[in-house]
């Protein structure tokens, strides 16, 4: 679970009790929860970017953009920064509410042996290994996860999968957690959820669903796999595309000239060329590994 949140909706005065503000020494607004502190950061493209840093005792008013180190993703105004840290204090509260014991269990998990241990209840730990982790539920516990969602093996590694342990036992983990949780399930397992809800996901209510339909409806179409921008065409990008987007099953590998404003707007599964828009291109190439060809196709 990460320390800091992503506001899931706009709401009237959120609650911020124990929270301290302030402006640090160089302009940013800033926040202490306990031994957590966020700021709101703006980069260097203008936008500004939730930032984290633990353990800092300095007063909040001395402190600079070199204190902060964690990255929690962008923040639209200060209203929202208030609200994401109103989320975050929240999301301590409860965790402090919680009975969880950490500990040290020896077991062989399916990431290796297990390092450190969290019991959230009886039949429900965590493991953490050296390189990843997840939840071991017993026996009687998984026999409660619902049928779409089990896992046999009675293991569900931490990425993904711990949002399955969450929606059967939702009373073991705050309100952040299953929110999260619920989300998780609807954008990897979106058939599961749909079963379960009875329900259909719209458009942009789950990311497999959305990745499957723009992989059906462009399964024929030249995807873009390489780009870069075009020196000798101002404006434009140079992009290599193969079928499917997918390399390995496509030797076809074909060129074309995009214009760069229009490939910043591509969406987040890829770029199709459009034969009627984008003509193939066979000029000198901006490719390294295209310029020795001896056609420059």
């Amino acid at each position: 679970m990460t320390a800091t949140l992503k506001s899931s909706s706009a709401a009237p005065a959120p609650d911020v009790s124990g929270v301290e503000f302030a402006t640090s020494a160089d302009g940013m607004r800033v926040a202490r929860i306990d031994d957590l502190v966020l700021a709101m950061v703006t980069s260097s493209s203008g936008f500004a970017i939730l930032a984290s840093a633990i353990f800092v005792r300095r007063p909040l008013t001395e402190l600079t953009r070199a204190d902060f180190i964690g990255h929690d993703g962008r923040v639209g105004d200060e209203a929202e920064f208030r609200m994401r840290v109103a989320e975050t204090a929240r999301h301590r509260r409860d965790l402090a509410a919680m009975n969880r014991v950490q500990t040290r269990i020896p077991a062989s998990t399916p990431w290796g042996a297990s390092q450190m241990a969290v019991i959230y209840a009886e039949g429900v730990v965590s493991h953490s290994t050296a390189g990843h982790g997840g939840f071991h539920l017993s026996s009687d516990r998984n026999a409660k996860v619902l049928p779409l969602l089990r896992n046999d093996t009675a293991w569900y590694e931490e990425d993904c999968e711990w949002a399955i342990v969450a929606i059967s036992f939702p009373q073991l983990f705050t309100g952040y957690e299953r929110s999260m949780a619920e989300k998780a399930v609807r954008n990897t397992k979106p058939d599961a959820w749909e079963a379960i809800h009875g329900c259909k996901l719209a458009e942009g209510e789950s990311w497999v669903k959305d990745r499957r339909a723009f992989d059906q409806c462009h399964a024929a179409d030249h995807i873009v796999i390489s780009t870069i921008f075009s020196d000798q065409h101002s404006g434009m990008t140079e992009v290599i595309a193969v079928v499917g987007g997918d390399r390995r099953a496509s030797d076809d590998e074909r060129r074309f000239l995009v214009p760069s404003d229009e490939y910043a707007g591509r969406g987040r599964f890829g770029f199709a060329i459009d034969p009627v828009r984008h003509a193939q291109y066979h000029g000198p190439s901006s490719f390294i590994g295209w310029r020795g060809r001896e056609d420059g196709s």
